[in-house]
């Protein structure tokens, strides 16, 4: 499911609890809504609380620390593509064939990105692969006349298996989530007993309602804030192709 169909579904399960709880309130006996009652019950949501907050941090985190892998490893790729086109510029006109195919690799890259198709270049048997693997037989063909050029053959085919391992590692991390799904189902049923416990404090009333579906809404759109960092190639906030425009900008130059 997409990350906003299950932040619906949480919000409704939050927000359910919340009515739930104002229900209950109006319809328990008053000795078990006394002080005594509530401040037991309070001590409870506030240890509760506290769990969700530390585990809601941890995902957070985990969620922008995977964005922020994934996105680390573009704008290397990024950084390493300019670098291969100024080897190959070194090496000889011998290379045009070799930086145009280098171009429309990297175009191929920012279209995909821009689409928001989610492995975009990352797709095992994708355009972009088939791009790399033209790039490195164009270079392997090469005929180096002298020491330079065979270093800066050499060098190229490196940078081309540098990029191609980050290419793999992005792929690895594609469709993979950096933080297990049940960890996620208990985060909500704190959510759902903490919103509970704040219905069932209160009497029912426009303002406390409008309030607490605020709330709950927020707290509905930290899960989606998770699930959509861990989706960096597709979501909402997805990583930018910045990286490439201006690694194509230096390109054949």
């Amino acid at each position: 499911m997409s990350p906003i169909v299950i932040s619906l579904i949480a919000f409704a399960s939050i927000f359910g609890g919340t009515l739930l709880g104002m229900f209950l309130h109006a319809h328990l006996p008053d000795h078990h809504l006394s002080i005594d009652s509530k401040d037991v019950m309070k001590l409870g949501t506030g240890m509760i609380a506290t769990m969700a907050a530390v585990v809601l941090g941890l995902l957070i985190g985990s969620g922008k620390g995977t964005f922020d892998t994934l996105n680390n490893g573009l704008m290397q790729n990024s950084s390493k593509i300019i670098l291969l086109d100024r080897t190959l510029a070194r090496y000889g006109p011998e290379t045009k064939e070799a930086r145009d195919i280098l171009k429309r690799h990297v175009n191929t890259l920012i279209a995909m990105i821009r689409a928001k198709k989610k492995a975009i270049a990352l797709e095992k048997d994708g355009q972009a692969e088939r791009g790399l693997e033209d790039l490195d037989n164009k270079l392997r063909q090469l005929s180096p006349q002298n020491r330079d050029q065979h270093r800066l053959q050499s060098r190229a085919l490196q940078i081309i298996a540098d990029i191609t391992e980050t290419r793999w590692f992005l792929v690895a991390h594609v469709g993979q989530s950096s933080f297990p799904m049940p960890l996620l189902v208990l985060l909500l049923c704190w959510l759902t007993i903490i919103f509970f416990s704040f219905g069932l404090f209160t009497s029912r009333n426009t303002t406390v309602i409008t309030v607490l579906f605020v709330c709950a809404l927020s707290a509905a759109s930290s899960l989606f804030l998770i699930l959509d960092l861990d989706q960096p190639f597709g979501g909402v906030i997805k990583i930018s192709s910045a990286s490439l425009l201006n690694a194509l900008s230096y390109l054949g130059q």
